[in-house]
């Protein structure tokens, strides 16, 4: 069971709490439809297509920002950033406290990040960073440097490493543990090494895609540092960054861990907010390597992929954490835990085969107890859908119900017998 923890930063309001913070936020904002507002290339969304004075949106918020169009380019961390949106860019620093300093346990102005289109961008900006940092700071060639994760790692990863033009040395894991294989780890690394690569991006996954595994970053920190290997540790918690640090009490994937440099979350997933919404955290003094000098017009430059981006995802996953504060966060969590660990003790009286992260709400089962008809009567989805697929996953979202969950189990039975 979860332990309650009090937090600092992460507070519940009111839902006239909210509307308040966001009007009060949207007012110091630049308003397009009032101000005279002659250099940016930018306006309100236009009123021919998107009404702006529907009565709903004075009850809406979230729907208010995206009218109001907050452009929050560059990282509101660091100090100066575009002022015409500070209002809703103060409630951007909120969400970054909230989950780098209590979910996360950075120090407070220990750290840096954004609220990026997705955590696909947010897991390239590590990659980006880290790889500038090396050439940076220790004049690495780029044929020096290699990306190191997990085959189970996530698409980004491979997508990152083709853009970056650096190579990813893919780490097999245990067909039915999922973990990686540490001896095989450390014989890659090594042939790595002695093949001329002298600088590591470590990615370690907390909630993979398709599993739901988490990897320990601490066999990563081991083998590296045995091997007196230069890296910069990575934590993908697209997936579980919303789940796993409240459901295992006794996580150390967080700041805690000096070798941990830098987070990715996607809000989108579990926090059920808009597409799409990722969250990009790293250590103080390190996103500074990918500024971008040339974007003089920015006020306080841009260190980020994407440059422009929507203030509106950035209210949403406030509204979102301030309206379930840390504890109704916690509750939410707790069900969600209890409805998978219902369709696994169904699947154990069944003797269906499947993985299970303990503390993970997504269950993946051997493609050879699915038949086509239940896969596409649940909208089961397959680890692959070019080759011989072997998985099948459920993830156990807020709308999936136990009537559904049941049902599945009911159909799978039935099949299984037969």
């Amino acid at each position: 069971m979860p332990k309650i923890v009090i937090m600092a930063y992460w507070k519940k309001y009111t839902h006239e709490e909210r509307l308040n913070r966001v009007h009060l936020a949207l007012e110091e904002n630049v308003n397009f439809s009032k101000d005279i507002s002659l250099g940016f290339p930018a306006s309100k969304l236009d009123g021919k297509v998107f009404y702006d004075n529907a009565p709903f949106l004075k009850e809406a918020p979230t729907l208010q920002t995206f009218v109001a169009n907050p452009n929050h380019i560059g990282c509101h961390t660091l100090g100066e950033s575009e002022s015409v949106f500070k209002g809703t860019q103060q409630l951007e620093r909120e969400v970054l406290e909230a989950l780098a300093i209590d979910v996360f346990k950075s120090k407070p102005n220990a750290f840096d990040g954004y609220i990026s289109p997705g955590g696909t961008e947010a897991n390239i900006q590590a990659l980006w960073m880290y790889r500038n940092f090396f050439q940076q700071e220790c004049n690495a060639k780029l044929n020096e440097i290699a990306i190191v994760a997990s085959e189970d790692t996530h698409y980004s990863i491979p997508k990152g490493a083709n853009l970056l033009q650096l190579d990813w040395l893919k780490i097999p894991v245990d067909f039915n543990s999922r973990q990686i294989n540490k001896k095989t780890l450390q014989s890659i690394v090594a042939k790595a090494h002695v093949s001329g690569k002298k600088y590591f991006i470590v990615v370690s996954n907390m909630g993979t895609t398709m599993f739901g595994s988490v990897d320990n970053p601490n066999d990563y920190i081991a083998i590296l540092n045995e091997l007196k290997l230069s890296f910069k540790l990575h934590i993908d918690g697209a997936y579980g960054g919303f789940v796993y640090p409240f459901s295992n009490p006794d996580s150390q994937i967080n700041f805690n861990n000096p070798n941990i440099s830098s987070i990715t979350i996607d809000a989108h997933k579990m926090l059920q907010a808009p597409y799409g919404t990722g969250i990009f955290i790293c250590r103080k003094n390190l996103i500074g390597h990918v500024l971008t000098r040339e974007a003089e017009y920015v006020e306080g430059l841009d260190v980020t992929l994407c440059g422009s981006r929507s203030g509106a995802n950035a209210i949403a996953v406030w509204m979102i954490l301030s309206t379930y504060g840390p504890h109704g966060w916690f509750e939410k969590v707790i069900t969600l835990q209890g409805r998978t660990d219902f369709l696994c003790r169904e699947l154990d009286k069944i003797e269906v085969n499947y993985f299970r992260e303990p503390f993970m709400n997504s269950v993946t089962i051997h493609a050879e107890f699915i038949t086509e008809e239940i896969a596409n009567r649940f909208k089961l989805v397959p680890q692959s859908h070019l080759n011989d697929n072997k998985w099948y996953k459920i993830v156990v979202m807020n709308h999936v119900e136990p009537e559904h969950l049941i049902t599945f189990i009911t159909e799978l039975k039935a099949s299984v017998y037969a």
